[in-house]
């Protein structure tokens, strides 16, 4: 079952997946690792001559763990793309518009991704131009003060956002100790004091950009063996040396913890209710589970959405997300209420669900449906080089390696009807739970 790349190839996969010995992940894929520590895995697929590149930096603002230097990860996103004496930037952007490459990135909360789409005969190019700013990046003082002050512009414009605020909100009052507690972009005082950190930029950069921290991933109309030739040739002196992060655990929660936001502009009300999850470990069942039971309580097929949605139409919509992270994270539930005095009633409804949970296992076979549905849903966005890497990226940040994949989805074929009970018993405890309500000036 290799190189599925149509549509009809994986609809073909689907009616065979019945079959114990078919792997979840319908491509071959080779990885390989560099004397410096740089992995590179490579996925070959029909694709009209289309490859995505994909450098996935495993530093995100998780490892933002010296105190007044947050939003780092974030900035860095920015600065990547100042360019080297080689290529400027003004130089690079030239070059990729001319390629009519695709070029952008993105920052989380555990890694950072630079990513391009492009003509497979430009891959030599692109590598070259990739590890240049990888390895030898650089810019003025006077350059990193103009980036850090685009960084306080685009936190001031996230404020008008209200589900801005209620993530700073939220992740200030959930965490003490673990760097979590900032968002991706950072404290407000940490981004106004940036423009004076020049010099610990460098640092920054000269820890976690390393290749011993990043893995490369191609995809499309390659041939693995060339991918690897190319990155040996331009990433081989790259010099390994990252520094791991000093970050400091979590303590557990012992008490509910509750907020109330204020928001100038107009809004309905939204209820943001938050639980300590755990770390991403396809071997841990109850981790596993709580995936299961995002959907299962909250998903559109669910009762409660049927009911606060579509029947008593209480709510603008109710969604979950129990995220994959490195440490242990929160597990959220967010909804938006049509009438400030339904406020305490959808509280309540979300809560009974849990504990409808906590009381009883699930139907079998809608646990069954909703292990199908997964298992297409993520089959069905690997039609493209891009959907692969992309779908791909989190897991690689997360492990190093796609392997885990299939562990994953084995576990949750696995899952059990009173194993998800027994998970909305371990992690839905009241003393876990944060809670922040957001109330516009106007609705």
């Amino acid at each position: 079952m290799k190189e599925l790349s149509s549509a009809l190839g994986i609809l073909l996969l689907l009616f065979t997946f019945g079959q114990a010995s078919a792997p979840i992940f319908p491509y071959e894929y080779q990885v390989n690792v560099l004397e410096n520590g740089l992995k590179v895995i490579t996925i070959p697929l029909e694709s009209n001559g289309i490859v995505s590149y994909y450098s996935i930096a495993r530093v995100g603002s998780r490892d933002e763990w010296e105190p007044g230097h947050s939003g780092f990860a974030h900035l860095f996103e920015h600065m990547m793309f100042r360019g080297t004496e080689k290529f400027p930037g003004a130089l690079y952007d030239e070059i990729m518009t001319a390629m009519g490459a695709d070029a952008n990135a993105y920052t989380t909360d555990d890694y950072t991704c630079y990513h391009l789409t492009f003509a497979a005969e430009d891959l030599e190019r692109v590598i070259e131009m990739e590890s240049d700013r990888f390895i030898n990046l650089k810019y003025s003082e006077a350059d990193f003060k103009t980036e850090t002050g685009a960084v306080y512009g685009e936190f001031a414009k996230s404020r008008v956002s209200p589900w801005s605020l209620i993530e700073e909100n939220l992740y200030n009052t959930a965490f003490d100790k673990h760097t979590y507690k900032h968002t991706t972009i950072g404290f407000e005082q940490d981004i106004k004091a940036m423009p004076t950190m020049y010099k610990y930029s460098l640092s920054f950069f000269n820890r976690y950009y390393r290749p011993d921290n990043v893995v490369i991933l191609v995809t499309g109309a390659i041939q693995p063996e060339n991918v690897v030739g190319l990155v040996k040739k331009y990433y081989g002196n790259w010099k390994k040396g990252y520094v791991p992060p000093k970050i400091t655990p979590e303590p557990p929660q012992t008490a509910e913890r509750k907020i109330e936001i204020p928001y100038a502009g107009k809004t309905l009300p939204i209820l943001t209710i938050a639980y300590k999850g755990d770390a991403y470990n396809p071997n841990n069942k109850n981790f596993v589970a709580a995936q299961l039971l995002e959907s299962l309580a909250f998903g559109e097929n669910s009762d409660l959405f049927k009911r606060l949605v579509l029947k008593e139409q209480k709510v603008e919509f109710i969604q979950a997300s129990f995220g994959l992270n490195r440490d242990p994270r929160l597990y959220e539930i967010y909804t938006m209420i049509k009438d400030e005095k339904d406020i305490d009633y959808v509280r309540k409804q979300i809560y009974s669900t849990l504990e409808q949970f906590k009381q009883n296992p699930p139907d079998n076979q809608k646990l069954a449906d909703l292990k199908r549905h997964l298992k297409y849903s993520f089959l069905m966005n690997l039609d493209t080089p891009d959907h692969v890497a992309g779908q791909l990226a989190r897991f690689i940040a997360l492990t190093g390696d796609i392997s885990t994949v299939e562990q994953l989805y084995d576990q949750i074929e696995q899952i059990t009807p009173l194993e998800i009970q027994q998970a909305a018993q371990y992690y839905f405890a009241p003393e876990k739970r944060t809670v922040v309500l957001l109330k516009g000036a106007q609705q």
